[in-house]
């Protein structure tokens, strides 16, 4: 009796044992030394996901692991998807991630006033994006920034994107004031692109889009400087001073040589430019010039206008630019 008691409490603490070496495999720290990604294709089973993670080192046993899940997992299917797989994160924890479909999210940023060669570079430099795509149309793409799980279409982001700027647009469009100088959303693009040019100060876009709104009322050239070098760069910055001979230019895009908008927008304006073209500032200025601290000041006569370049003339000969 004595050992049949003995063999009882030795089976009964190998089950113990084996029980605690159990829970500490399936919620115990995994083996990954730092954080593993993990990429679970569409319509993968959880045999396939497991091989993945063993595969990865995020799992020390993708049969064990199969076997933790029927026996302690909560029968809920697995989702497609990347997972960015934490250090050291147990069985458990990586089973739940996967279960519950909190899969990696990466971003693309696409700046205001970005133009569309530089969202383009981006989306082909994006990692984990796949598939060509052309150039976008200037002034389609609202920026923002965008999620994308690896292995969707360069494309299907561009969708987005343009979807984005048309839904926003056309809210916006609804919202416009009376007056305005732009009469269709096409318009309003191209304006606002030249606002988003302009000026990277927030509270300075609706008096620029009033400036640029007034001179088209009059049919005044609008004389922008982004738009004599968009059709040299198509938006990159050029580098240099714009040439007299640039300046003379007839492209469709001058705003010097020739009154109106342009033929197109110069790049992809932000929500608040596109609100300043349709909201403008109520101001009489026809002018502006940079003031030398980042921002501009404002004229409403060409005489008031003469005085500040003579003031930001100043200001650049001080600081030996020119």
């Amino acid at each position: 009796m004595r050992k049949l008691g003995c063999l009882g409490m030795l089976l009964g603490l190998l089950g113990i044992a084996a029980l605690a070496w159990l829970a500490h495999d399936w919620a115990g720290a995994g083996p990954a030394a730092s954080p593993v990604a993990v990429i679970v294709p569409e319509g993968a089973s959880l045999s396939r996901a497991a091989t993945e993670l063993q595969r990865a080192g995020a799992i020390r046993s993708a049969t064990r692991f199969r076997g933790y899940a029927r026996l302690f997992g909560n029968g809920q299917p697995i989702k497609a998807g990347e997972y960015a797989i934490p250090a050291h994160a147990s069985a458990s924890e990586v089973l739940a991630l996967m279960q519950e479909g909190k899969v990696r999210q990466r971003l693309i940023a696409v700046p205001e006033g970005y133009p569309s060669i530089l969202v383009h570079q981006a989306l082909m430099e994006a990692d984990g994006l796949i598939g060509d795509v052309p150039v976008p149309a200037e002034g389609s793409i609202l920026p923002d920034s965008y999620a994308y799980q690896a292995g969707d279409t360069r494309a299907a982001v561009v969708a987005r994107m343009q979807k984005a700027m048309r839904d926003y647009l056309a809210a916006a469009w609804k919202r416009r004031k009376p007056g305005i100088a732009v009469t269709t959303p096409e318009q309003a693009i191209i304006l606002a692109s030249i606002v988003e040019k302009e000026t990277g100060k927030p509270s300075e876009r609706r008096e620029v889009a009033a400036v640029y709104s007034n001179r088209l009322k009059r049919g005044m050239p609008l004389q922008a400087d982004p738009t004599v070098i968009y059709p040299i760069t198509r938006g990159k910055p050029l580098g240099r001073r714009i040439l007299q001979s640039e300046l003379r230019a007839k492209n469709g895009y001058n705003t010097y040589a020739e009154a109106g908008l342009p033929a197109g927008p110069i790049a992809n304006p932000g929500r608040a430019s596109i609100d300043a073209v349709l909201d403008p500032a109520q101001t009489a200025a026809l002018y502006f010039v940079a003031d030398g601290t980042g921002g501009h000041v404002f004229a409403n006569t060409l005489d008031q206008h003469n005085a500040n370049v003579k003031k930001w003339y100043a200001i650049r000969r001080a600081r030996g630019e020119m």
